[in-house]
């Protein structure tokens, strides 16, 4: 059964206190790892052709290697939230609202 949020935020709070680890784990150094992380995710797609980044999960030591990048952004993504108290489904809740309003479905095209 999947997690949910909260859920994996707990672990992830208590796998770092009890390494205290608390002390690194500031918003400049949770964002300069989540961007590590997220250049390692890139480097595995960094010369794959279109064709071949769509295809990436068919490999299973790629697929893995993927998934793994992909835990550590996340990982990161919600350390970083804890560390600033943003709540990250509220934040892209809105985010999305403003997105929606800055650009609108395009009208259809009368001419067709």
């Amino acid at each position: 059964m999947t997690e949910d949020i909260n859920a994996l935020r707990r672990r992830l709070t208590a796998f770092a206190t009890a390494r205290n680890w608390e002390p690194f784990h500031t918003p400049k150094n949770l964002a300069a790892a989540l961007s590590v992380e997220a250049s390692e995710l890139l480097e595995i797609f960094q010369w794959l052709t279109p064709e071949q980044s769509a295809a990436v999960m068919a490999d299973s030591d790629t697929a893995h290697r993927v998934r793994d990048e992909v835990a550590d952004v996340l990982a990161y993504l919600l350390q970083f939230c804890d560390s600033l108290a943003i709540d990250l489904l509220s934040a892209l809740s809105a985010k999305i609202d403003r997105n929606e309003h800055r650009f609108p479905v395009p009208e259809a095209d009368s001419n067709t």
